[in-house]
């Protein structure tokens, strides 16, 4: 019987050293968004407004260390190319670049890109200049087609104090988080037509508390 008790004190123990350290451990908290792009393309017959969507999945912990290190992972869903905007049908998008800013009160250290399907011959690739990461796709990524962005990882080191906001870039027309040369047909025969977009609105996608 002594022995039957110290077994169960041990494993209640255990349990409860086992649930302290969850309860101060940073959980990750993941939240899903529908992000919607205002876009205007340049076209030879007038400019042409238009929107497209895409869903991401964004990942970060709620609390960091300072100075601590963090992932920020970028999940993007299953999109499609609109096949026919404003009465022009798309033949193909190409020379995509999504901006991605570094969050302030953080230290870009790198970056993995997983996945991704349906997005021409080439690899897509990650650059960063200054406190902006880009994501750039060659395509060519035909009108109605299924596509997906790869998962972005962001390895980031935590500032002193504050907080870390994922955000998408992007202000107007003239300050686009998004570009692209879309290729569509017209009666003039197919024309190129480079595009801007930013995002509208622009949430906040995750907060992680610097403390």
């Amino acid at each position: 019987m002594t022995s039957l008790l110290r077994g169960r004190r041990a494993a209640t123990a255990v349990a409860l050293t086992a649930a302290a350290a969850l309860a101060f451990t940073p959980q990750a908290l993941a939240a899903a968004f529908d992000v919607n792009f205002d876009c205007s393309g340049d076209s030879p017959v007038g400019e042409q407004q238009f929107s497209l969507q895409q869903s991401a999945d964004v990942t970060a912990p709620e609390t960091v260390s300072p100075g601590g290190t963090l992932d920020i992972v970028i999940d993007p869903a299953v999109n499609t190319v609109p096949s026919e905007v404003n009465g022009f049908t798309v033949q193909q998008i190409e020379g995509i670049d999504l901006k991605i800013p570094i969050p302030e009160n953080s230290t870009f250290v790198s970056a993995d890109l997983e996945g991704g399907s349906g997005l021409g011959e080439n690899e897509p690739t990650l650059t960063v200049d200054g406190d902006i990461a880009t994501l750039h796709l060659d395509g060519p990524i035909a009108g109605g087609a299924e596509f997906e962005l790869p998962t972005v990882t962001a390895h980031l080191t935590a500032g002193e104090s504050g907080t870390i906001e994922t955000k998408l870039y992007g202000t107007s027309y003239d300050d686009p988080g998004l570009t692209f040369t879309a290729v569509v047909s017209s009666i003039i025969g197919d024309i190129e037509v480079p595009s801007g977009c930013f995002p509208n609105p622009n949430p906040i996608l995750t907060t992680t508390t610097i403390g």
